[in-house]
């Protein structure tokens, strides 16, 4: 027979002490660190935006001098490419260096450039 006053109680629950921050505390955090990232995701955007525009106009302010230097390096290597044309033709009769093989006056300049 049971004993007097029956038996104890069973404990099934789990006895677990509350560890931690509540799950408003977590979504408060995680929504201010988000917020943050953003605001730095949009700060770099700005400076990369500005960047850009300051690559693009010292693109734009170099570009003369690149021609003049593309320029004199091509007067540079027409008048190199002639002297050797002299100096290599210097026993043909007849032979100008630097005329032009076309028929008309016109100035055609070289479509390519060989690099030697």
């Amino acid at each position: 027979m049971p004993p007097a006053g029956g038996f104890e109680a069973i404990r099934y629950k789990r006895n677990l002490p509350a560890r931690g921050p509540g799950g408003a505390a977590i979504l408060l955090g995680v929504t201010a660190v988000c917020g943050y990232g953003f605001y730095k995701l949009g700060l770099g955007n700005l400076e990369k935006r500005e960047l850009k525009r300051e690559k693009a106009w010292s693109r734009i302010h170099l570009v003369p001098l690149l021609l003049a230097e593309g320029d004199r390096d091509i007067y540079r290597r027409e008048q190199a490419a002639l002297a050797r044309e002299k100096e290599i033709m210097k026993d043909v009769h007849g032979w100008e260096a630097g005329k032009s093989v076309y028929n008309n006056k016109n100035y055609r300049p070289r479509d390519t450039i060989v690099v030697l």
